[in-house]
């Protein structure tokens, strides 16, 4: 399954993708996205298995992998987008009872919610996950820069330029919160955040 930055969901057999001997070809050669929309990610799994998918305006949900299966060139409209946003990369949710989502903005606030907060539904806007005011969502004055789901033992690593930090389950609890809330924000020197990703 690919996702695009217009929030539209295609399937395609991984059987029937090139080898990785040559150098690949060009999805539009099967896929027939909107003009303008780049693939923002790809999700690949079980029927059953649970992806997060949010906008960088801060509005998300969780989906069965089922439901993003398109037999269309055009794919189908799944995540509906607010005025000026784009979609981040997907994300798999583990089978975690305790898992718990990361969300980092623009201004080095970072929030932690439980997985189990977050909406499944099988399209739609999704609920707001970060509080990013609408005006500022709108003008892109902040955004969602990354986002990433923890197993309930994982730490939490984030990039800054060349740097790294690894923030441990103990020091996360400084973040936690709720859905909508706006989280708190990382060290100084920690506040431009170009990834985070779950590590053990």
């Amino acid at each position: 399954m690919f996702i695009d930055s217009t929030g539209r969901a295609y399937s395609l057999p991984a059987h029937t993708l090139p080898s990785a001997r040559g150098q690949g070809e060009p999805l539009s050669g099967r896929l027939d996205p909107p003009d303008g929309a780049r693939f923002a990610g790809v999700l690949l799994g079980e029927p059953e298995d649970l992806w997060l998918i949010v906008t960088d305006a801060g509005y998300g949900f969780s989906v069965r992998l089922k439901e993003l299966h398109s037999r269309n060139r055009a794919g189908k409209a799944v995540l509906k987008l607010t005025t000026g946003a784009l979609v981040l990369p997907p994300v798999a949710i583990p089978h975690d009872a305790a898992a718990c989502v990361a969300l980092v903005n623009s201004e080095g606030r970072l929030l932690l919610l439980a997985a189990r907060e977050v909406p499944e539904l099988p399209r739609g806007k999704g609920n707001k996950l970060f509080g990013i005011p609408t005006r500022k969502a709108e003008s892109r004055e902040e955004t969602l820069v990354a986002m990433t789901v923890l197993a309930g033992t994982q730490s939490l690593l984030v990039s800054s330029g060349e740097r790294q930090m690894t923030l441990k389950p103990a020091d996360l609890k400084d973040y936690a919160g709720e859905r909508a809330q706006r989280g708190a924000l990382l060290p100084r020197g920690w506040r431009t955040v170009e990834a985070i990703a779950a590590v053990d």
